[in-house]
């Protein structure tokens, strides 16, 4: 199948999302299809109002068109609800194409944390972003409980998975600071509640591992944090592997793709018990501490046997991943040869209520 996926996340963005595209992609091309990514890279770009480091994509219409049609595609999955994904979106209704979507980041909490805008109005633009798909593919279990609960329909669950050949147990000297080394690892960020993490009374060194537009600000108010910015491949898993504890303060993550990573390295995790946590630990008490006091998380999971946080995360896959995403598309073959179409219905369009 020839598959185009349009994100507004994309290299050299560094986070979750990224992560899961390129490595489902992959996963894909190995099986035979093919998989082409239309990013921000391709198109003028603007930095994101607070967060600079991610640019997006300006007047994109036209030349997404072009690019469209060029690759003729079988399916098309829209993985992001940015200014790409709208453009796609666009095509594909005004074509009377059918396409998917995924939510990979719980957009309305994240405004909420940067400007007073209700959760129900940003609801509201999301839940009319996804209603036309075919389907709208989450990660778990919960994350799809809450969005029904807020009147989405058309879910369909699509797992993560982790490279447990890259993220596996190694040699802890590494690191010499002293121990248990409590470690975070991802975009350094308002929504990641990474202060809850920083403001912790715990023994030992802590770890930051990430970038963003939190971290000038946090490494003059935590001086004795060790932040060492991002980091890739061979070297990201032996700052993983090297920790004694994985910290993961956020509550607003769809899944947190980065404890699974954590848990492949044999470092148990230490979180809040809520969505994405949950449904990563799902109730193996024994890899993962989910505890609404986080410095008794920490200091729980500490007592975890590596042994077992390696077992237990060796029973996700990306292959299964890649599979599930495949069952997922909506090929429009039929589409193909046929005329331009009328734009499906779209009760937000016309000014109905959401």
């Amino acid at each position: 199948m020839n598959i185009l996926v349009v994100t507004d996340a994309w290299y050299p963005q560094v986070n979750g999302v990224v992560r899961t595209i390129a490595t489902v992609r992959d996963e894909l091309q190995k099986m035979g299809h093919t998989v082409e990514v239309i990013g921000p890279e391709r198109f003028r770009t603007v930095p994101l109002p607070t967060y600079p480091e991610i640019r997006l994509a300006v007047a994109a219409g036209r030349k997404l068109r072009r690019l469209i049609e060029a690759m003729d595609p079988d399916a098309i999955h829209i993985a992001t609800e940015g200014p790409l994904g709208h453009a796609a979106r666009r095509y594909c209704m005004t074509r009377g194409i059918p396409f998917t979507t995924a939510y990979h980041t719980r957009f309305p909490e994240y405004i909420r944390d940067r400007a007073p805008i209700p959760l129900f109005l940003s609801y509201a633009v999301v839940r009319r972003f996804h209603r036309p798909a075919a389907a709208m593919m989450v990660a778990t279990a919960s994350i799809e409980q809450a969005l029904r609960a807020r009147g989405f329909t058309n879910i369909r669950h699509w797992t993560r998975g982790v490279d447990t050949e890259l993220f596996r147990p190694r040699d802890k000297s590494f690191l010499t600071d002293p121990r248990p080394i409590s470690m975070y690892v991802g975009r350094v960020a308002v929504e990641k509640n990474i202060e809850a993490f920083l403001a912790l009374a715990l023994e030992g060194t802590k770890y930051v591992v990430g970038a963003g537009p939190q971290l000038a600000e946090l490494k003059q108010r935590y001086p004795t944090v060790r932040f060492v910015g991002s980091q890739h491949g061979e070297e990201l898993a032996r700052y993983y592997a090297a920790a004694d504890v994985f910290v993961f303060p956020s509550r607003t993550d769809t899944f947190g793709l980065v404890l699974l990573e954590a848990l492949a390295s044999g470092v148990p995790v230490a979180a809040y018990p809520v969505a994405g946590p949950l449904d990563v630990i799902n109730g193996a008490d024994d890899v993962g501490c989910l505890d609404t006091d986080l410095a008794r998380a920490v200091r729980t999971a500490l007592t975890f046997s590596p042994e077992r946080c390696r077992e237990f995360a060796l029973k996700y896959s990306w292959r299964a991943s890649a599979e599930q995403f495949l069952n997922n598309l909506q090929p429009f073959t039929t589409f193909r040869s046929k005329a331009a179409l009328p734009c499906p219905s779209d009760p937000a369009d016309t000014g109905a209520a959401s």
